[in-house]
């Protein structure tokens, strides 16, 4: 797959120094979404973020796509501070949030369309169009497509502007479980042939460990940084193994979330 895109990207370093926000309320009172956070990320490692609802999960991640700026401390991408949204970090959501309008193609492309560069890179939407395993399906439009394949569609729009930091919001959350676990690979083997650096938003325990390099658990009120747990596994994965089911255990009872047998909806 590497002669479809080949590795271009080899940075995508992520730094949050102390990273704070606060959001008014409408009363005046103040609501401390994320306490000061500093955390780091290396080029092409895959990072999953897991926790309570109301954790600033989700928040951090606006930071650092810059649709929201920190009420303080700073974020960095290969050492260039970030204040503003950019092609170079990408955002994938719940909802695939497709045009629907515009065929699988067009969609894909919009990126490259609002950037004026679509003549000299459309190749690169057939490109990708391969890549998440859409060929033949380049003219259907959103209501003929399935779930699975609307989000795959939606993974290729992100990586349209071939950005250095893929940023995913619980991407995979509303899908069945089978189509879940495809995807899984997929964001792992694209990330294996683009090298792009992953930060993934889920409340998922067993994707958390499936997919991560390391895992980032967080507590709420405030939102903050609890605990950072490295994956030691190799990959591929397997879902049973012992020390799968063990990992799985030690996240949830730092959670403060366990019960007598440790289950798993995937076995």
């Amino acid at each position: 797959m590497v002669s479809i895109i080949e590795k271009e990207l080899g940075v995508g370093g992520i730094k949050a120094a102390a990273v704070q926000k606060i959001f008014h309320g409408p009363d005046g009172g103040k609501i401390e979404a994320l306490s000061p956070i500093t955390l780091e990320l290396e080029p092409g490692e895959f990072v999953s973020l897991v926790g309570p609802s109301g954790c600033g999960k989700s928040t951090f991640l606006r930071l650092i796509s810059g649709l929201d700026l920190p009420t303080s401390g700073k974020l960095y991408l290969d050492g260039e501070e970030i204040a503003a949204p950019h092609f170079e970090r990408g955002l994938m959501f719940q909802d695939p949030t497709l045009f629907p309008w515009l065929n699988v193609e067009k969609n894909i492309a919009v990126g490259l369309v609002a950037r004026k560069i679509y003549q000299e890179r459309r190749n690169d939407v057939s490109n990708l169009i391969k890549l998440v395993g859409l060929e033949g399906f380049e003219k259907l439009y959103p209501f003929q497509l399935s779930g699975g394949m609307a989000q795959r569609v939606a993974l290729a729009r992100a990586l349209i502007n071939r950005p250095k930091v893929l940023l995913l919001d619980e991407p995979l959350g509303a899908l069945d479980a089978f189509t879940r676990m495809q995807l899984q690979d997929e964001l792992l083997r694209i990330r294996e042939v683009r090298s792009t650096t992953m930060l993934l938003v889920t409340h998922d325990i067993d994707e958390a460990v499936y997919l991560s390099d390391r895992i980032v658990i967080m507590a709420s009120r405030p939102g903050r940084i609890k605990e950072i747990i490295p994956v030691p596994m190799g990959r591929p994965r397997a879902r049973n193994h012992p020390d799968f089911l063990w990992l799985r255990t030690k996240i949830l009872q730092i959670l403060d979330f366990v019960h007598d047998e440790p289950l798993s909806y995937y076995l």
